[in-house]
This record gives structure tokens, C-alpha cells and sequence, in this order.
């Protein structure tokens, strides 16, 4: 996952920043500098970032020649 899907994943579905660090377990501090790649946070954050983006309705589009992407499930949790 790359810092623009988070933030197109966060688009898609209407969550702050405050709202993915607090559905991922994660300082609103962690979210920013990841998302503004700010510094490099751990794989765990981001795999927690995901997974929370994840479980509330965002599929992530890996890169596939065009680029990587994100989109909603059909039905959302």
C-alpha cells in the first residue's frame, strides 16, 4: 500500500485521518507521516492501516501496468 491509496482509501469512504488511526490502533502522528511520507513507519503500521482501510469496505488495486489503485467492495461492511 502507498501513502496516496491510504488517502484515496480514506476518500472513498469518508474517514479523517483521526478516524484511521483510531480504527488501525495507531497515533494520528503515524497516519500523517505516512500518508505525507513524512518518514518511514513500520510495516506493522502499515499493514494495520490497510487492514482497518480494508475492513471497512476498501479493496487495494496492486500495480498492474497503469499503476496501483483502490475501490469500495460492492457491499460494504
Amino acid at each position: 500500500m502507498t501513502p496516496a491509496q491510504s488517502r484515496a482509501a480514506r476518500a472513498l469512504i469518508e474517514w479523517t485521518q483521526p478516524q484511521l488511526a483510531s480504527a488501525a490502533g495507531l497515533g494520528l502522528s503515524t497516519v500523517v507521516d505516512f500518508e505525507k511520507a513524512r518518514r518511514a513507519v513500520s510495516e506493522e503500521a502499515v499493514s494495520a492501516i490497510q487492514r482497518a482501510l480494508e475492513g471497512a469496505g476498501v479493496i487495494f488495486v496492486a500495480e498492474n501496468g497503469e499503476g496501483p489503485g483502490v475501490r469500495l467492495r460492492k457491499e460494504r461492511p
